[in-house]
């Protein structure tokens, strides 16, 4: 009977282990990711706000176009948050902000560029940005900010540079620029013109040149597109592998030939995975040039100040070798000093002695000459 008890209060024991870890397991908590938008701008507080998290079928809260949403999503959106902010105890909004973040620089950078309107000029905000009226567009980090400020100029930089401190920062990998628009010759296009595109939509967007089809976005090619003051284009693209790039190399060519005279001067060059291409109003002599002065390798020149860090690592590396250097000329000299303190000593005392300065007759030496050795007595009187 008592054996009997005893099992029973172990199963019940166990079985109620079993539930609490069963519990245990289904129980899980989710950390919400921190908002895009800050409560308040300034002395202005957050009236209304929408935000999506990984899906993009809430885009439309945000007033964009069918074409807008394709290019955002293609570029790697992942959230967005749009607010109006007004006075204190006001209904009337003083600012309307809409923030998108993306998976990377690259698709921030990419969104950045399809989002630029014609006439609008460039401000110090952030890593990027640009302003016309009342209307702003910043890039910062993986975050692009399109708002409208109804405060004045002075008042939208002080509010957008208080949202870039509040803007969700990246670190690693995700925060890089892209290796492709730093490839692009620094002079001889229009500044405006740069566009960078990771898809086939962005890319057709922002004028595009090149049949789509035969681009490879689908090969995760990169696309940067210039014009020149003169009317010609240069597009670079970027794919994973060389032997990617040569394919679509083939792909272009014959697609161009197909074009003929449409297309303007063409010339074509691959370098690795880099492809360079020339379309439109080009001279042959200026187009083969550009597409030759185009490389994979480039180098980095600093042009302002190192950073803190190297100067400090510089400075005890000089402290240190400064250090060893007087330690070495210091022990020299210490033992030439004592040197001649001993030896100059020895010497004083044996000439106060009596003795030779810098003979020892008293000592044995072993005589290596070879001839026999002399005995006491032998010829000795």
């Amino acid at each position: 009977m008592a054996l009997t008890v005893a099992l029973g209060a172990v199963a019940a024991l166990g079985t109620g282990w079993q539930a609490q870890a069963q519990a245990g397991e289904k129980t899980m908590l989710v950390e919400p990711p921190a908002p895009l938008l800050p409560a308040t701008l300034g002395k202005l507080k957050r009236v209304a706000e929408g935000e999506v998290g990984d899906g993009l079928g809430e885009l439309d809260a945000a007033g964009l176009s069918a074409q807008e949403k394709a290019v955002l999503a293609e570029d790697g959106l992942k959230r967005f948050a749009k607010s109006d902010y007004a006075p204190e105890g006001s209904a009337r909004a003083e600012a309307t902000v809409t923030a998108y973040r993306f998976a990377d620089a690259s698709g921030a950078i990419s969104a950045y560029d399809y989002l630029v309107k014609p006439g609008m000029h460039a401000e110090r905000l952030g890593d990027a940005s640009v302003a016309s009226g009342d209307e702003l567009l910043m890039r910062s980090g993986v975050t692009v900010v399109r708002a409208s400020f109804r405060q004045g100029h002075e008042a939208m930089v002080a509010l957008t540079k208080e949202l870039i401190e509040h803007l969700p920062k990246v670190s690693g990998p995700a925060s890089m620029a892209p290796l492709l628009p730093g490839l692009l010759p620094r002079k001889g296009f229009e500044p405006d013109s740069v566009k960078y595109a990771l898809g086939p939509e962005g890319y057709a967007a922002m004028g595009g040149t090149l049949p789509v089809q035969a681009v490879g976005f689908d090969k995760s090619a990169e696309a940067v597109t210039a014009k020149d003051r003169d009317g010609g284009t240069l597009t670079l693209l970027l794919y994973p592998t060389p032997e990617i790039a040569g394919e679509h190399l083939r792909e272009l060519q014959a697609e161009v030939k197909q074009e003929g005279a449409a297309e303007g001067t063409v010339m074509m060059r691959r370098e690795g995975p880099l492809v360079a291409v020339t379309t439109g109003a080009w001279k042959p002599a200026a187009a083969r040039a550009m597409v030759e002065s185009v490389h994979l390798n480039s180098e980095v020149s600093f042009d302002k100040p190192l950073p803190l860090e190297f100067h400090t690592e510089m400075k005890k590396t000089y402290s240190l070798l400064e250090t060893i250097f007087i330690f070495c000329c210091i022990s020299a000299l210490a033992m030439l000093v004592l040197g001649l303190f001993f030896g100059g000593g020895r010497a004083l005392i044996r000439v106060l002695q009596g003795k030779p300065a810098a003979t020892e007759p008293e000592f044995l030496h072993i005589d290596l000459s070879g001839r026999p050795a002399r005995r006491l007595g032998d010829g000795d009187s």
